[in-house]
């Protein structure tokens, strides 16, 4: 049973269909290992253990009688602690909505259950969602599976810890600016960013609303796209028969996102383009100027959005906040409405540049992420670091935010360098095709 822990999500439902694997014992198998685990309380901030318990039950139920719902009907899934469950708290990882109890599930939490989904439980993340970082000393830091003495990627650690250390099968997590992308790369794990508006944001506990997306941390790009089945209430697109590489056209992304990388992250991602290129792809190297003027929108759209929604609730109670997270809320209040309309307006420019840039191409190309986990200890002590790390951890993944894109995460082969394949809006299906088959090249 201790291999279940290790297998895709996909191969875990295969065996439920195939009757070789019986729900409620792979889900206690999961709780079990949960219990045991010397960082559970880092991980999950609640285990829903009864409710776990009950759907694998009408699962395993279902599978006998030959009406599975999905093909990950019985399979156990954590959930962020955004996504609100009916009757367990959920606090968004801030002492601000301490005590929040919703009185039912978000939308994608009960779409996902109606598929058979079993809701192991919520896991920590950064307060509010508003760090790359996955620090949060208010609640809980999960460990780093490569490093438990670095930061595990944010704002979904959690999420990644769950999949990562053999605590769920996969993890639903938001990103808003990297969210679910940082922490499957420090993480080794599969993320995919799904295009903003795309799934339903009612009941997930908001960050920047015209940014917050919903998306898997998993094992495969399998899981992710089955995982997206789950979220949207279908099958999930069809991945079986990938295409070869051969005939591929990608860009190697310059402008920005190859500046600062740590060493590791360079070896990695030459790497991955060289083995993308024995498969036969075609690898070009690809300038977006306006991505500079884009970039420095930043501070302007995300933070006037994300102190506007919060700027009530948290000058109530500045004092129970973890002081980092508060000062980059309150940078917020340095821009005016016509900042951020401006700003917008410029962005929706940029967004034109980008789309004429892109255009042929099966994807763009770039590290994940610059940088690899930096040290916790270092990051409580030192501002400065805590600053520049949270900065560049963000930088790469946001340029999908902020050019309105679905994005994917693979691992590299290296720990903790992801390789970041950009798509383009509601694009998923296609990103996952193709993503499927890069994956395949960098085994």
């Amino acid at each position: 049973m201790q291999g279940w822990l290790t297998m895709t999500a996909a191969d875990l439902g295969r065996g439920i269909a195939a009757g070789e694997i019986d729900p409620v014992a792979l889900t206690q198998c999961y709780l079990d290992a949960i219990e045991a685990h010397p960082h559970r309380d880092r991980i999950y901030s609640a285990v829903t253990a009864e409710r776990a318990l009950a759907a694998a039950g009408a699962a395993a139920e279902r599978a006998r009688l030959g009406l599975r719902r999905s093909a990950l009907d019985g399979v156990p899934i954590s959930w962020k602690d955004l996504f609100d469950s009916a009757g367990t708290a959920t606090e968004s990882g801030s002492d601000l909505l301490k005590g929040r109890i919703p009185d039912r599930d978000a939308q994608v939490l009960e779409t996902a259950t109606a598929l058979g989904a079993v809701c192991l439980g919520k896991t920590h993340m950064s307060e509010l969602a508003f760090s790359g970082l996955g620090l949060n000393p208010v609640k809980a830091t999960p460990p780093c599976v490569n490093d438990e003495g670095a930061a595990p990627g944010g704002s979904s650690s959690g999420a990644g810890a769950s999949v990562a250390f053999g605590l769920a099968a996969c993890g639903i997590g938001s990103d808003t600016g990297g969210s679910v992308r940082i922490p499957s790369a420090w993480n080794d794990l599969v993320g995919l960013k799904t295009t903003s508006g795309r799934i339903s944001l009612e009941g997930v506990v908001p960050l920047c609303l015209k940014f917050d997306t919903v998306g898997p941390l998993c094992r495969s790009v399998e899981d992710a796209g089955l995982a997206l089945g789950l979220l949207e209430g279908n099958a999930g697109p069809d991945l079986r028969n990938p295409a070869p590489l051969k005939g591929r056209r990608f860009a190697d992304l310059q402008t920005i996102a190859q500046e600062d990388l740590d060493p590791e992250v360079t070896e990695a991602y030459g790497e991955a383009l060289e083995k993308l290129r024995a498969a036969g792809a075609e690898v070009v190297p690809l300038e977006v100027p306006e991505l500079v003027e884009a970039m420095n929108l930043s501070p302007v759209l995300f933070t006037t959005e994300a102190y506007g929604l919060w700027r009530d609730v948290i000058e109530a109670s500045p004092e129970v906040m973890y002081p980092e997270i508060l000062a980059r809320f309150r940078s917020g209040a340095e821009h005016s409405g016509a900042d951020y309309v401006a700003g917008w307006a410029k962005l929706e420019q940029c967004r034109l540049a980008w789309d004429q840039a892109a255009a042929g191409f099966d994807g763009v190309l770039s590290p994940t992420c610059p940088i690899l986990p930096p040290e916790v200890e270092r990051l409580e002590k030192e501002e400065g670091y805590y600053v520049r790390a949270n900065l560049l951890a963000l930088r790469n993944t946001r340029i999908g935010n902020l050019m309105g894109l679905c994005a994917l995460s693979l691992p590299t082969g290296r720990p903790s360098c992801g390789l970041q394949i950009l798509g383009q809006p509601d694009c998923e299906e296609l990103l996952l095709r193709v993503g499927i088959s890069v994956e395949a090249a960098l085994v």
